[in-house]
């Protein structure tokens, strides 16, 4: 065999039809067949499953970064020593005078007991103003219903306009319905931090008229938490003119560390800042792990089924070795050769990731409608809003993300392409002769 031949042009027509012949398996290669078809259906299903995974996680993290930032805020700025904040007013108008800051909201919170006939749970109150809770969008959706018109009827419009002057308080739809309460029900909140007495500390006992009820997606907002107007949650904590905290909005969360410094010096001395971020550290660091882990888990299919690439491919080309010595007579070069067998292998890659694709973006744009189907089917919700804080189960596909899934997928099946197209080209036509 004349080594000095001439390779002939990479890819050319012919080599893409040996390559489609050899994964169109005749009777006696069905074995092979099989093993094309495992890898093909294994590439599939752990590109499909890593872009859902990933999808849910980033939508998981989305949704709960959303509701976490529009019930808390990103900057909380409170005295030192946990006293109220009398001046609170002009500061609120300081802070908000700072670059980049959006907003700055006076809040009085407390632990209490929220009682009813049906129940009595732990709640925190948070005091707010009309005009605050007004531009709070988790609460002003489609699900609010208020009654702030007239005592117990319902508006036509629901709004919190009038809060301020309602005397009552707005609770969620969760503790609505543990409570057994409507628009127009009383509720009963009781402190620990009461006045003092000659036999000690008595509770502070309140009865309030529910008159909004909101939902705010996340169960434990839902819940757990108590709106009441400002000036009632002044008397009722005993804060006199004063807030516990300031809540600051920014206009770009993700980077909120780079407004501390001004916000610090803006509060002036005796005053304590923290973040979204240092509240809520543990938690969106566990997501952050089990994101990176579950895709270094899923990533095994992926691998998996690249092995069964190069196990299908071997037994392919111990199977062609006389065609292999066929060819290498009438002149294919060692390159021709190797092409050949890489493009079998690495057909089966292009395919199973592209229709792993295919089938983890239907699943995303479908995660919703999945989750009622199976719900109906097995009558257990899969997403149960107490365990995952969530009503609905969110999916965002990033696109560098799903790129770069696509990528890894392909790279490891052109990758398991080569060590077998390699050993083919190896092969002399005397070598190859002894295959059969």
């Amino acid at each position: 065999m004349d080594k000095s031949l001439p390779d002939t042009r990479p890819f050319a027509r012919f080599e893409w039809m040996l390559a489609g012949r050899y994964l169109r398996a005749r009777r006696r290669e069905g074995f092979i067949s099989v093993i094309s078809l495992f890898s093909f259906l294994g590439i599939l299903l752990g590109v499909a499953t890593l872009i859902v995974v990933m999808a849910v996680l980033n939508g998981f993290r989305a949704e709960l970064l959303d509701k976490i930032l529009g019930f808390q805020g990103h900057v909380a700025v409170y005295r030192s020593d946990v006293t109220p904040i009398p001046d609170y007013e002009a500061l609120q108008q300081t802070l908000s005078a700072i670059p980049g800051v959006t907003r700055a909201v006076g809040l009085v919170e407390g632990q209490v007991m929220a009682s009813s006939l049906r129940n009595n749970t732990g709640a925190l109150v948070r005091g707010i103003s009309e005009a605050d809770i007004l531009k709070l969008p988790s609460l002003n959706n489609d699900s609010l219903r208020t009654a702030l018109k007239e005592e117990g009827v319902p508006d036509v419009t629901a709004s919190f306009a009038s809060f301020d002057a309602s005397g009552g308080v707005a609770i969620g739809e969760r503790m609505a319905w543990r409570h057994q309460l409507g628009l127009g029900s009383r509720i009963t909140i009781i402190s620990p931090e009461g006045p003092e007495t000659v036999i000690g500390t008595a509770p502070r006992i309140r009865d309030y008229p529910v008159v909004a009820i909101f939902k705010v997606g996340m169960s434990d907002y839902d819940e757990n938490v108590i709106y009441m107007p400002l000036a009632d949650a002044q008397e009722y904590f005993v804060t006199e003119e004063g807030v516990n905290q300031i809540e600051v909005m920014v206009d770009d969360p993700d980077d909120v560390d780079r407004y501390l410094l001004p916000i610090m010096d803006a509060a002036g001395e005796g005053m304590a800042v923290t973040t979204w971020k240092t509240r809520n550290s543990t938690f969106f660091n566990a997501l952050a792990v089990e994101r990176n882990v579950m895709f270094l888990v899923l990533t095994m299919i992926i691998l998996v089924a690249a092995l069964n690439i190069i196990s299908g491919l071997i037994m392919l080309v111990k199977d062609k070795g006389r065609d292999i010595a066929i060819l290498r007579t009438m002149g294919a070069t060692r390159g021709t050769i190797q092409r050949v067998f890489f493009l079998t292998g690495a057909t089966i890659g292009v395919a199973g990731t592209l229709g792993g694709f295919i089938v983890g973006l239907l699943i995303c744009l479908n995660t919703e409608r999945i989750r009622q189907f199976i719900s109906w089917v097995s009558g257990v919700d899969p997403f149960n809003p107490e365990l995952y804080y969530l009503a609905q189960l969110p999916a965002r596909m990033d696109s560098w993300q799903t790129v770069l899934i696509v990528l890894m997928s392909l790279g490891l099946s052109f990758a398991a392409t080569l060590y077998p197209s390699w050993r083919a080209a190896k092969l002399d036509p005397v070598e190859a002769l002894r295959y059969e």
